[in-house]
């Protein structure tokens, strides 16, 4: 039996390379080399993602190896996103998992990228843990979603963006007033020092627990462009504070009608959008009002890392109930 487990995780969904190592539920290293190549397009350009992939996995790699102070040999498993995300990013990491395991002869293990941000709450060094069931919010420059979160095996969707996700929202905002990509934290940044009551921009009426964002991009669109770009100078802490607060009220929104709806007290929020202090914020202010109680990740697992992954693939080596590994003729990837 084995009392300590030693998984390798790999994170390869869009433009972060990511490699880790844990031992059980503690993250021993944890390596993001970020690819800056996409900021002069003002987004990720996914031909340019996968070829950077291949540049930098095997470095990132070693460096995860070195910094964990662990062998090959010691691993008991590799896990690896194998979706959502880009396909060409995709690809990289799947055919480096599979050569990789098949190398060392330990099993393979796929995870959802989406229910890896969820379960990223449980990595060790988090401060507070939730107790199932629990309700999950997972919003991100691709995806923005509400899921019930039964055990580590059992997810349900209880609502998803119809259009654009609210990391979206941010980033494709932000290049309006010409803010460079990745916009989210610069609009965070400037929006400290704003009055988020001196814009108004509409809310979506969007019925259940659904998400929109692409009305509130096009207002805000229709708003800069009668704007001089002195004005849009002049007033920009006042235009982020304004535009971000619309987008973490629809947010907040939607957790309040899911904690009344579902009878659930707990949620984690998670994702790169969570690193928000503005929706940091209005968590804690929930907490008070609502008796809602809010769980959110270190920020150096909320973004797109590979702990995340590990901690998911360490969930199923160690339950049972997940007795098949990944076969490596696997070839169709969850995009």
């Amino acid at each position: 039996m084995i009392n300590d487990v030693y998984i390798l995780a790999i994170e390869t969904s869009c433009d972060d390379t990511s490699v880790a190592i844990l031992k059980n539920q503690k993250v021993l290293s944890n390596i993001v080399s970020s690819q800056k190549i996409h900021e002069i397009y003002g987004g990720v350009v996914p031909e340019l993602a996968s070829r950077e992939h291949d540049r930098l996995i095997i470095p990132v790699l070693k460096k995860a190896i070195n910094d964990a102070g662990v062998n090959l040999v010691d691993i008991h498993a590799i896990a690896y996103t194998r979706g959502p995300g880009l396909l060409g990013s995709l690809l990289v990491g799947t055919s480096f998992a599979k050569s990789l395991s098949l190398s060392l002869d330990i099993p393979l293990i796929e995870i959802n990228h989406m229910q890896a941000h969820i379960l990223s709450i449980f990595i060790d060094d988090n401060p507070e843990k939730p107790e199932f069931p629990f309700i999950a919010l997972t919003v991100s420059g691709g995806h923005t979603q509400l899921v019930l979160v039964k055990d580590y095996e059992n997810f349900v969707e209880l609502g998803t963006t119809l259009d654009d996700a609210a990391g979206e929202a941010f980033d494709k905002s932000g290049k309006l007033v010409n803010l460079n990509y990745p916009a989210g934290p610069k609009i965070d940044e400037l929006a400290s020092k704003g009055d988020f009551n001196k814009f108004k921009f509409p809310k979506p009426k969007v019925d259940g627990l659904n998400f929109s964002f692409s009305g509130l991009k096009t207002s805000f669109k229709n708003f800069i462009n009668k704007q001089s770009s002195d004005f849009i100078k002049d007033n920009l802490h006042d235009i982020c504070a304004s535009l971000q607060s619309t987008i973490i009220e629809i947010l907040i929104d939607k957790i309040i009608m899911a904690k009344n709806t579902h009878k659930v007290n707990d949620f984690v929020v998670c994702g790169g959008v969570s690193v928000n202090s503005f929706l940091r914020k209005k968590l804690k202010e929930i907490e008070k009002i609502n008796r809602i109680k809010t769980y959110v990740p270190k920020i150096n697992y909320s973004t797109d890392n590979a702990a995340m992954i590990g901690i998911n693939g360490y969930f199923k080596f160690k339950d049972s109930k997940f007795g098949k590994f990944s076969d490596y003729s696997l070839s169709k990837y969850k995009v």
